[in-house]
């Protein structure tokens, strides 16, 4: 499965242009971050015209891909070669990473306006300019250093983000993330430095030819999947999430729910293809731990009163239906359709939680902060002033719950057809389980908030466009299914 994530030798040398598309991908977020620190945007507008070329870099980039096909860039350094690849998945993850994080900038000027969020509040600006560079560069990257870089320093901006606010609860929650982040890195980098002992190399493509199945590999595919499973909260080392979201800022939330946490499941499951290929244990250990991840998360989001709780345990359970899907990737004898169809529906499940996500923490930001209030029985009511607010959370949740003809539904659909191939019932159960629990607490917010009996709230004004935002967000995901065939062919294209 490797030549999917692009480690084969690339035919085409990447042009100039594509030189400095790239350069632009990797580092425009963090100086813009840098400059909006000096001068912070007081509007939209001024974020809009600084995320354009941004916005063209990635264009650019996906253009030079469906030219050339995969291009490679390599740099030796003191002896340790470092490498970047383009391929048709790395072009898709940066796209979405770059229209979400635009969003969430063109969020942030009307948040902070209405919020009482303090003098540091400016240095959110290079901090989500660090998180959205060390996003990009993880997709790209194709060796162990620089993967391991780039992840330290999204975490440790991701982190800063989360302390901000200065509120107690903020600096509690932020700094359990970050020694449960430490740890993590510290597991993941005992992983790699076992690889480098044994085996001498770090890029990605060496390793795939040297690396044969033994202890060796075992042991470090542990402990480096450990470490990236307590990074992405995956089910049971997921308690940190929930707390880290009921005080973070709602720009904060979107970012780290919609991409943070996909950047370490994206290097878990690029580096077992190469650790683990073939394997039968460690994948159906994944699975299973997502079944139980789809009932947790979708009982805790069920059972809360709070809506961010709401939210965040939601996470916890959408992240179950692709931990189901480890054993039909990387599994010994699947069958190329069922793994191909697994493949297809595992990215775009993925790719449409992200825009999914960030549009429900959005909302219910924009919810919280026009009411003031952050239970679910204190909203009731509020479909009399905010039906946009509700409408947004509600195209959100149909990707969620895997409706059509949303993205969520696709790619459940291809999944769900790649268990039924290879007889996986208990998986197939898992996601219909998944999918009512999901509507079981999704429509409880919608009863309180159509409670046409609830007192009239007080209603803060939003500023212009923070709802137009979410919106476009969720009608992304919900696209998404519809135009499925765009992304799929993507990563189809460029195999050796």
């Amino acid at each position: 499965m490797t030549w999917r994530f692009g480690l084969f030798d690339s035919t085409f040398e990447p042009l100039a242009s594509t030189h400095w598309a790239l350069l632009a991908a990797l580092g425009l977020p963090l100086l813009l971050g840098m400059l909006a620190a000096l001068f912070p945007p007081k509007r939209a507008f001024p974020v809009a015209l600084a995320s354009l070329p941004i916005l063209v870099s990635g264009w650019m980039l996906l253009s030079a891909y469906d030219q050339a096909g995969l291009l490679r860039w390599q740099w030796e350094i003191a002896g340790i070669l470092l490498s970047l690849r383009l391929n048709g998945l790395s072009v898709l993850l940066l796209l979405m990473t770059q229209v979400i994080g635009v969003a969430a900038a063109l969020y942030t000027p009307g948040y902070l306006r209405l919020s009482e969020t303090g003098p540091l509040a400016r240095w959110l600006w290079p901090l989500m300019g660090v998180v959205l560079s060390a996003l990009s560069l993880i997709w790209l990257a194709t060796d162990l250093l620089t993967l391991y870089l780039a992840l330290e320093l999204m975490g440790l901006a991701a982190v800063g983000m989360l302390l901000l606010s200065g509120k107690v609860p903020a600096l509690v929650a932020g700094m359990r993330y970050l020694l449960l982040a430490l740890v993590g890195s510290l597991t993941y980098l005992l992983g790699v430095a076992l690889i480098l002992g044994h085996w001498g190399r770090l890029d990605l493509q060496g390793l795939a030819d040297v690396i044969e199945p033994g202890p060796v590999a075992w042991f470090a595919a542990a402990l480096i999947g450990t470490g990236l499973a307590l990074k992405a909260a995956l089910f049971p080392l997921h308690a940190w999430l929930t707390p880290v979201h009921e005080s973070a800022w709602t720009p904060v939330s979107a970012l780290h729910a919609a991409l943070v946490i996909k950047a370490s499941l994206f290097i878990l499951l690029q580096l077992w293809s190469i650790l683990l290929p073939e394997t039968f244990y460690a994948p159906r250990v994944i699975a299973w731990l997502g079944l139980l991840a789809i009932v947790w998360g979708g009982l805790l989001a069920w059972r809360t009163d709070s809506l961010k709780t709401l939210v965040a345990s939601s996470t916890v359970a959408q992240l179950g239906y692709l931990m189901v899907a480890f054993p039909l990737l990387l599994g010994p004898n699947i069958e190329p359709l069922p793994r191909a169809l697994a493949w297809e529906g595992f990215w775009l499940q993925l790719m449409g939680h992200a825009f999914a996500k960030a549009a429900m923490f959005m909302a219910a930001g924009n919810l919280i902060l026009a009411t003031g209030e952050s239970t679910l029985k204190g909203l009731a009511g509020t479909s009399r002033r905010l039906p946009l607010s509700l409408l947004v959370f509600g195209v959100a949740s149909i990707t969620l719950m895997g409706l059509p003809p949303s993205a969520g539904f696709t790619a459940k659909w291809m999944l769900l057809q790649a268990m039924i191939i290879t007889q996986q019932w208990w998986a197939v159960a898992a996601l219909l389980t998944g999918t009512l629990l999901t509507a079981a607490y999704i429509f409880r917010l919608f009863r309180y908030s159509f409670d046409e009996t609830a007192p009239r709230h007080r209603y803060q004004p939003l500023a212009p466009g923070m709802d137009l935002i979410a919106l476009t967000l969720a009608l992304i995901a919900f696209a998404l299914g519809l135009l499925a065939h765009f992304p799929l062919e993507l990563m189809h294209g460029g195999s050796p």
